[in-house]
């Protein structure tokens, strides 16, 4: 009866399908993915086809990310972002091609794109969405959308706290500001690699557990309440053949 987060995975099936293994998932698990399920590694559709296959077998929830966004609109309209197309979008693209999209995944794979959820938020008040939100009222206040899956004022905000002293924090903090509007916040979108890191890490009451997975790093599955968690081979190492995102 475990409660599992899932960083960033970019196209990176084998990944997936390893790290589920590792982290010893079964249906009684309930699976929060961050978001940005595609651009990057060769295998977008794999990857989609098996969330949809696990949103079968085990309670899911699945957040929009920036990637998504793209992917979701392109499926939608045919159109192609150019700042999309520069940043995972071809290799996607590719993948939808190869697998015969057109006959196969087209109206499965816009459903899931049109169902993801912009954040989540369960019944101990902790929040999960894939980059930010900018209103000091809380998340459900967010005036523009495109912040749930574009901001990384949080994770900064968040960096900063985790380096003042808490009694002076206090002192700063009016609540409710942002971070203390929730017990934990996750969020994926910037890659702790970004930060010599490839683990998870914890700033102040955010956890970022996007660890690169479009690039060189791993990709994370952790418990959110014993914070074990498990990752897969550095994903350059499964794909030998690919540039990803790097």
């Amino acid at each position: 009866m475990r409660t599992l987060v899932i960083g960033d995975i970019h196209g990176g099936c084998k990944a997936l399908l390893q790290v589920l293994d590792r982290a010893d998932v079964t249906p009684n698990d309930t699976l929060i993915f961050l978001g940005d399920y595609v651009d990057g590694w060769s295998e977008a559709t794999e990857t989609i086809e098996k969330l949809i296959d696990l949103s079968q077998s085990n309670t899911c929830i699945f957040i929009r990310g920036n990637h998504d966004f793209w992917c979701g609109s392109w499926l939608e309209t045919g159109v192609t972002d150019p700042i999309w197309m520069a940043h995972g979008g071809k290799e996607t693209i590719n993948s939808y091609i190869q697998s015969g999209y057109q006959s196969l995944y087209t109206y499965t794979h816009k459903t899931f794109f049109n169902t993801l959820q912009n954040y989540y938020i369960d019944q101990d008040n902790r929040l999960f969405l894939h980059a930010g939100f900018t209103s000091m009222h809380g998340v459900g206040r967010e005036e523009y959308e495109s912040n749930y899956y574009w901001d990384r004022t949080l994770w900064e905000s968040a960096l900063l706290a985790d380096k003042v002293d808490k009694h002076t924090l206090a002192d700063i903090l009016t609540k409710p500001k942002r971070l203390n509007h929730y017990k934990e916040i996750y969020i994926g979108h910037t890659p702790t690699i970004h930060h010599d890191r490839d683990t998870p890490i914890k700033a102040y009451n955010l956890w970022n557990i996007d660890t690169g997975a479009a690039f060189t790093g791993k990709l994370t599955i952790l418990d959110i309440d014993t914070k074990d968690f498990w990752q897969s081979d550095p994903l350059p190492s499964l794909y030998p053949t690919e540039k990803g995102r790097n």
